[in-house]
């Protein structure tokens, strides 16, 4: 990203922060002075209140540059509280590689990182950006996002150990339950968590169980019941069917938590994003759907100068490639040091918009034909929406199919021939 805020001319001291659980280090250069001052306090709220309650009185409450390792996290959310601060966070990859630049041993200290801090903000400060946070309502929204994400990959964890725990003593169950999602699955294991238990219920009480459960289907629980009464126990072991038990109902109780919590985080999201004035931009995307639409509009947020090209924000995203040469060899990867849920926001996106955008399936297919791997080729389609959908955002268009293959059509791409083809 490039740019930087028109107010920094006015600095009247830089501060380089290392952060830590236990304490902050940092290094101030008050300009006026040209000295540096090393500082330790303790990662306390209250130390930090009144670090920065005798920063605002020693300097008068003018701007004070802030360079440190980290874009989220309680620190910075503290610092945003105080209007005299201009912040500008880095990748902590930047830090790493600007101490390896001018330290052979890569030696860290967090002295020496807050100093080092400092001098990235003082001598390349043209190069930063200085963050300007989004509204309530978009911060909000896009730790939501992320936080329901964290809570389905949780839940997909448990679905595979619970699966796991059903093949090893009571198979039958992922067919009978149903979806180890649903609460259906949660009640059936609760009541009946081995053969043995099933076998003992009356068929009165299975049919009522599966029709309070919104499956009335008579045919399917008729074969469901005589599967019940036929069937035979994969093991008998005691020290084995005991012990699963236990196991599948602590995994019972956790899924049925995380499912009623996402329903949660999905029911506060729609509300947020409903009502953004940029959900318009993101909600008609092909392949966007209620759950990447919201990410979609978190990944870019609302401070239109944070971007200043659509390359920026594939370079800052993890999808634009990375070419590393050296004499005849030359290596095309994926950036590495990348926000990764953004960079999987754009991946998962681009891949669902093969099934939804023609003109993204005819891209689809052209990489692949050109020998790319799968993922490869979405990361490449994930490259051209991003061109898309930043020029979308700067102008607060919404995207319309029809007129971007109509542009397509204009510019003689190849992929109009697919188009054609496919249709």
């Amino acid at each position: 990203m490039t740019g930087v805020s028109t107010e920094s001319s006015s600095f009247v001291a830089l501060i380089g922060i290392d952060w830590a659980d236990q304490h902050h280090d940092m290094a101030l250069r008050e300009l006026s002075t040209g000295g540096v001052e090393r500082m330790r306090i303790e990662a306390t709220p209250e130390a930090l209140a009144e670090w920065l309650s005798e920063l605002r009185k020693r300097f008068q409450g003018r701007r004070v540059g802030i360079c440190l390792e980290q874009a989220r996290g309680a620190l910075i959310h503290a610092l945003l509280e105080h209007d005299f601060l201009v912040l500008y966070p880095i990748n902590p990859a930047t830090l790493d590689r600007f101490r390896k630049a001018f330290s052979s041993s890569g030696a860290k200290s967090d002295p020496r990182d807050a100093h080092l801090l400092l001098e990235l903000l003082e001598k390349h400060r043209e190069r930063l950006h200085a963050w300007t946070p989004d509204d309530p309502d978009t911060r909000a929204l896009t730790r939501l996002v992320e936080a329901r994400r964290k809570a389905v990959d949780l839940q997909t964890q448990f679905v595979q150990r619970l699966t796991a725990e059903l093949k090893g003593y009571f198979p039958q169950a992922l067919e009978w339950a149903g979806s180890l999602t649903s609460p259906m699955a949660h009640d059936f294991l609760r009541r009946w968590p081995t053969l043995q238990a099933v076998q003992r219920a009356r068929e009165s009480t299975l049919r009522r169980f599966y029709s309070t459960h919104h499956s009335r289907s008579a045919e399917a629980i008729q074969m469901r019941l005589k599967q019940i009464r036929q069937a035979v126990p994969l093991v008998n072991d005691r020290a084995i069917v005991d012990t699963s038990v236990l196991t599948v109902q602590l995994l019972v109780e956790q899924l049925s938590v995380l499912v009623r919590s996402i329903r949660t985080y999905d029911a506060e999201i729609q509300i947020l994003f409903e009502r953004h004035p940029d959900a318009p931009l993101f909600e008609g995307l092909p392949g966007g759907g209620s759950a990447l639409a919201p990410r979609l509009l978190g990944a870019f947020g609302t401070d239109r100068s944070r971007f200043g090209s659509a390359r920026d924000v594939q370079q800052y995203m993890g999808i634009a490639p990375v070419t590393e040469a050296s004499g005849k060899s030359r290596w095309v990867h994926r950036r590495w040091a990348a926000p990764k849920f953004l960079r999987q926001t754009f991946h998962e996106f681009a891949g669902h918009s093969i099934r939804y955008s023609g003109w993204a399936r005819a891209y689809y297919d052209q990489m692949r034909a050109r020998g790319l791997g799968h993922h490869a080729a979405v990361r490449s389609l994930a490259f051209k929406w991003i061109r898309i959908l930043w020029r979308c955002w700067q102008d607060r268009t919404p995207y319309d199919e029809s007129r971007y293959i109509e542009a397509l059509r204009q510019r003689g791409s190849p992929l109009v021939t697919r188009l054609a083809a496919a249709a």
